[in-house]
This record gives structure tokens, C-alpha cells and sequence, in this order.
């Protein structure tokens, strides 16, 4: 086998071997993310995702907007990908977990299980590498795209300034 193959292999096999592990994590669900952001000092984080569009979004597929793309789009597989971060979630988290979340934190910052601990969440290589996903435009673009029927542009800075709810402490 010539080189270039063995290469191929090898970097296809760490590829899917890292693909796996960034999958492993389980989700908990906005409740538990509320208990340590939305504290006053970490810039009441919850609140703000909750009284924005995010929190929302499995709410808008009620409108009849929503119904000119889909008979239910509440239980349309292609709208839940979008609007609401559990629509794929285990059978059992389904009791504790609920669609009505919306695009929750764990739709942006990857599921949150392995890196929800303060010993973890004060380091922020160690969160990363728990599962911790610092969002991105790409992120965004995986539903703000040209696949989504009423997509009508994306400005990314102009809408992440709109739902930013930053930690004051880690600036």
C-alpha cells in the first residue's frame, strides 16, 4: 500500500474516531444551564436567551406562516432540526427535556452533561474539551441557510448582537 493511501486511512480513521467522542455528550436541558446563568453576576445569560427569538422558535411553527410549508410543522421532522435543539433527543430524555425549549443553549453550545460542573466550566480548555462549543457563523449557518424556506439572508454579526448574552466575568 503506497503512502498516500496509508495517510488517508489513518487520518479518515481519526476523523471518525473524533467525530464519535464529539457526539458522546448527553443533554441536560435549559432548567439546569438557568441554575449557574442566571445569576445577575454572570449577566442574567437565561433571561436574555428566554425573552429572545431563540427561546421561542418551536412556538413560531404554530403560525400559519409555519403551515404554508408543512401540514404540522410541530412534529415536521425538517422544521423540528431548527426549531427546537431535542427534536433528535433519546426517548428517555424526551420526559425531562421538552421541544418547547425552542433552540435552547445546548442548539449553540454543544450538549452540556460533561462540561455543566463549575470545576470544568472555570477552565475554559477543559469545558472545550467536555464537549463545549464556542459558536461560531458556522453554527449559526447549520439552520440560518438557504434550505430553510423563509430564509431571507444572514448577517451574521448583525444577528448574533441581537441574542448576545455574554458572560461578563470571562471578558
Amino acid at each position: 500500500m503506497n503512502s498516500k493511501k496509508l495517510l488517508l486511512i489513518i487520518c479518515s480513521v481519526f476523523f471518525v474516531v473524533g467525530l464519535s467522542k464529539a457526539q458522546d455528550h448527553d443533554y441536560i436541558g435549559a432548567p439546569k444551564c438557568k441554575m449557574c446563568h442566571n445569576k445577575a453576576a454572570k449577566g442574567s445569560q437565561y433571561d436574555k436567551w428566554a425573552a429572545g427569538p431563540h427561546a421561542k422558535a418551536f412556538e413560531t411553527l404554530a403560525s400559519a406562516e409555519a403551515k404554508k410549508y408543512s401540514a404540522d410543522p410541530q412534529k415536521d421532522a425538517k422544521c423540528l432540526a431548527c426549531h427546537s435543539t431535542y427534536h433528535s433527543a433519546s426517548a428517555d430524555l424526551m420526559y425531562t427535556i421538552k421541544a418547547e425549549e425552542g433552540v435552547s443553549c445546548e442548539s449553540c453550545h454543544g450538549p452540556g452533561a460533561d462540561y455543566k460542573s463549575p470545576a470544568v466550566m472555570k477552565d475554559k480548555q477543559k469545558s472545550l474539551a467536555a464537549g463545549l462549543i464556542d459558536p461560531t457563523e458556522a453554527v449559526c449557518k447549520t439552520c440560518h441557510n438557504e434550505k430553510s424556506p423563509t430564509y431571507k439572508g444572514f448577517n451574521y454579526a448583525e444577528y448574533v448582537a441581537k441574542i448576545s448574552h455574554d458572560d461578563p466575568t470571562t471578558e
